[in-house]
């Protein structure tokens, strides 16, 4: 008889495992057996390869969570402010004047976003974040181009099958991508759909522009998107070590370093 529930692939499987231990600190590997509808020896090799890649700990006869999930866009907007202050500034200077770009979805491309409305005219921006197409909205001789999909409200974006497909349709000069993570692999992302996105820009733009903070080295997340390149730019507030730094040298990949500005204190008044 056949089973009236869909087959889950195997990346849809992990997805379903780490979004259930969102919710839940800790898993049997019994009662995922059960939720995913596959046998506990598929649960195990799932849990493997999680584990190997480090978005879970393996335990006995079960999972628990590794390392802490990515906050909600609301809750990132205000961490590191001055870091992507910085890595916006710097940034923005590899923008050229009518130049059609994409930008990701985040809180560092956001302030991206912002700082491009105010320094050019004329861009044409395609995007998926409504907070992006906001930003570069308020200055009215840019075109905003927003692309269809399904909504996710915790991030503010749209991503799925349409969001690809419309995707395809374009080309630009310079993509502007954020990252949960970055790696020896590539930049990498939280979430599948969104991942999906992104790596798509990067395919259809002649320029990748990576925008993250050194909190996100070697911080490995679901989904790699993309591989460092030639026609990538990681642009940071520190400068890469260890093995990342060792990718980024062998894929002859720029690097931008855009440290924080000093905070001025105030001049101390003569006695």
């Amino acid at each position: 008889m056949t089973s009236p529930f869909p087959r889950l692939s195997k990346a849809e499987r992990q997805s379903r495992i780490i979004a259930e231990l969102r919710a839940t600190p800790s898993l049997r590997v019994n009662m995922l057996s059960e939720r995913l509808r596959v046998s506990t020896e598929t649960v195990r090799r799932d849990l493997a390869e999680l584990d190997d890649a480090g978005l879970i700990s393996r335990t006995y006869g079960g999972a628990m969570r590794s390392v802490p999930f990515e906050p909600a866009i609301s809750v990132r907007e205000g961490l590191m402010i001055a870091e992507r202050e910085s890595i916006a500034q710097a940034a923005v200077q590899l923008v050229e004047r009518n130049d059609i770009l994409m930008i990701g979805g985040g809180a560092t491309t956001l302030h991206v976003a912002r700082r491009l409305s105010v320094a050019f005219n004329d861009l044409t921006v395609i995007t998926h974040a409504f907070s992006i197409a906001a930003a570069i909205a308020a200055n009215p001789t840019h075109k905003v181009l927003m692309l269809p999909g399904q909504f996710e409200g915790r991030e503010g974006l749209i991503h799925g099958p349409e969001t690809i497909d419309a995707l395809q349709r374009f080309h630009a000069n310079k993509a502007f991508l954020g990252a949960s993570g970055l790696t020896a692999e590539g930049p990498n992302d939280a979430g599948i759909g969104p991942g999906l996105t992104y790596g798509t820009m990067m395919r259809r733009a002649a320029h990748s522009i990576i925008v993250a903070d050194h909190s996100k080295f070697e911080k490995p997340s679901l989904t790699v998107y993309g591989r460092w390149s030639a026609a990538t730019t990681l642009v940071t507030d520190q400068r890469p070590k260890g093995k990342l730094a060792a990718a980024l040298l062998h894929a002859n990949t720029n690097v931008i370093e855009a440290a924080p500005e000093p905070v001025q204190k105030p001049a101390q008044k003569p006695d």
